[in-house]
This record gives structure tokens, sequence and C-alpha cells, in this order.
């Protein structure tokens, strides 16, 4: 007789008590994004050190089955359901929140936050890493979707990637050729943490390297809107602009209950103070509906849409043999603040 596979609620508590401390229980997750809507996750871990990430890959052994696992950084291109996630969100923080610079080389921990990264090395005479100032997101988060902006991104600088798997629990440093960065995109698994990375800057003048700092701020300020919201919600598609598409449509001011369509940027959606995150998925779908209709173009989310129907995160098995056993599926999203044409970018 074949038994009766367990409840989530059930494998949950499992992953709990083996955790105790090191996970909250019912923890808020869209107050942790840039949009500040949304509801919780059923577990979260603050992972502060390698033994912290090391219990999770054996808490999820222990469950026995697929586990819905999600990895965050600082929620600058994550819409989280208002019913939440329920599953196991893993967040850095202590020793990946480290940055070292040596010469033009810069190790930087995946909890660093790109803008803060972008004014250091600009203000320690190193340029190449400005751009950066204008994306509100986290170093693990850059890498594994390859941010951009003003026509640089993360494969223009980054040497080598350290990752940690959660299902294999091995830890490995992965050169640039392995990480096959694309736009939006990188071979980083949603099973997958970043810890850390590897920057090759240049030498620079701090003066010009931080007026430059300066230029993209201003930049950001003028094209811009500020207020709750998480940056490009669709990728750009070859050649166009996600944002013209969605003007030409007529669709901006566009509004579904606390979601609107910016007024400033059409590719940019706002939230109402204690918004809904439904609101905003359903401006999301109804956008790219009017888009397809009118402009013949059926645009990609960039956005990470997390615990909407159809999405558990990542299914992670995790085996104890020190080698993984179920594939990860990797679904969309990334950082994408991107200034200038569409030409001026990759591919």
């Amino acid at each position: 007789m074949v038994s009766a596979a367990p409840s989530p609620d059930t494998v949950m508590e499992r992953i709990a008590e083996y955790l105790g401390r090191r996970a909250a229980r019912d923890a808020p997750l869209g107050a942790r994004t840039t949009y500040r809507v949304g509801g919780s996750a059923a577990l979260l871990v603050e992972a502060d050190d390698m033994e912290a990430l090391a219990d999770c890959h054996r808490a999820i052994a222990e469950a026995g089955v697929p586990v819905p696992v999600l990895v965050i950084g600082r929620g600058s291109n994550m819409l989280v359901s208002d019913s939440g996630f329920p599953g196991l969100a893993i967040c850095l923080s202590g020793e990946f929140g480290a940055t070292r610079i040596s010469g033009t080389k810069v190790t930087a921990g995946g909890a660093v936050g790109l803008q803060a990264l972008a004014r250091e090395t600009a203000s320690g005479g190193l340029g190449g890493f400005e751009w950066a100032v204008g994306i509100p997101g986290s170093v693990g988060g850059a890498v594994r979707m390859n941010a951009g902006g003003h026509g640089s991104e993360m494969a223009d600088v980054v040497i080598r990637a350290r990752l940690f798997d959660l299902e294999s629990g091995t830890e490995r440093w992965c050169a640039l050729e392995e990480l096959r960065f694309g736009y939006r995109h990188s071979s980083v698994t949603n099973a997958q943490v970043v810890l850390g990375v590897e920057l090759k800057l240049e030498p620079r003048d701090p003066s010009t390297a931080l007026e430059k700092v300066a230029e993209v701020v201003r930049w950001r300020v003028a094209n811009q809107p500020g207020g709750l919201n998480a940056g490009s919600v669709f990728k750009n598609p070859p050649g166009d602009s996600a944002g013209r598409l969605i003007d030409a449509a007529g669709l901006k001011g566009l509004r579904i209950g606390s979601a609107e369509v910016s007024d400033k940027h059409a590719n940019f959606f706002q939230s109402d103070r204690h918004g809904s995150a439904d609101d905003l998925r359903a401006l999301v779908d109804e956008v790219r509906r009017v888009v397809r209709e009118t402009q013949g173009v059926d645009l990609v989310p960039e956005l990470r849409l997390v615990g909407f129907p159809g999405d558990r995160g990542a299914l992670v098995e995790a085996s104890t043999s020190g080698s993984g056993s179920v594939p990860v599926r990797t679904s969309g999203g990334g950082l994408d603040f991107d200034a200038g044409t569409p030409a001026e970018r990759r591919p």
C-alpha cells in the first residue's frame, strides 16, 4: 500500500522543527519588496553565515519531498501575492554583506546593495560600476539576472561568482563563461544562492567616477517615478522598448484598484500605500493583453511574480549524497533600470 504524500503544512512543519530558531514562521515577505505589498512566507531564514545555508539544505533533505524555496534579495524586482508564499524563503545577511577592494578587483557578498557598492567603488577611484547606483537591488540578484543600465551590465564586470546549491549542499566558484549571461538572464537557478562575486573594474579619478554616479542619479530622478514600484515590469523586446509599446497602446495612467501605470514611465507600475499585490498582477495581465492585441507584441514580464497561481518558487529536493536529483524550474524576473535606447543595450 502506497502511503499518502504529506500535506504542504506538514512538510513546512517538519522544516520549521529542524531549523528551530533559525526560521521565522508567517514572516512578512511583501514588506521586504520595493512595492511594500503582498503576504507572508510560511518560513523565512535570515542566513548570516554558511552554517545557516547548510542547515537549510539539511532541512530540505529531512523533509523527504520537494520543497518550495525562494531566494530573495532586496525585493526590487519582485511582486509577492496577497496570499503570500507557501514555502521556505531565504535571505542573506551577516558575512554576506561584506566588501573587499584589492587594486582593481572587488569582492562583494551577495547581500551587498548595488547602490552602496557603486558609491564605494567610485569613491575608491574605480570606474565601470557607476551605472549600478540606479538599481536598488543586491549583488546576488544582480548576478542572477544580469542586471544592467545605462549601456552596461553585470556581464561587463564579473570575473566569477560564488554559488551555494540548496539541492546538493555544495559551494563553488563559477567562472564568467559558466554563468552564461544574456539579456536579464544567467544560468543561476532558483535553487542556487549567489554568495558573492568578484568584479574587475578600472582605475578612475574619484571625482570623475563620483560625478558619473551623480549623473546617473539625476537621470533616474528625471526619467523614472519615485514611490512604490519595482522598476521595469516587462523586458524590452528585441529592437524596441516595452515602455514605448505600452505608451503607444494608450495605457499610461491606466488604473486597476490600487495599481496604476506610471504617467512618467509606462514600464513602471505604481502601487498605492497599503495597496494590493493582486491589483498589480491584474494590471500586469491587462497591459500585456492590450499590447498584444494593439501592438502585436507579447511582452515578457521582467517582474518576478511570487505566490500567484502556477508559481511555487523552486521545487527543491535536497540530495544527501551530494548530488542534486530534481531539476529546478527557473522563473522570469530581473533587475532592469535601463537608460538610453534599446540599441545601446546587449541583445
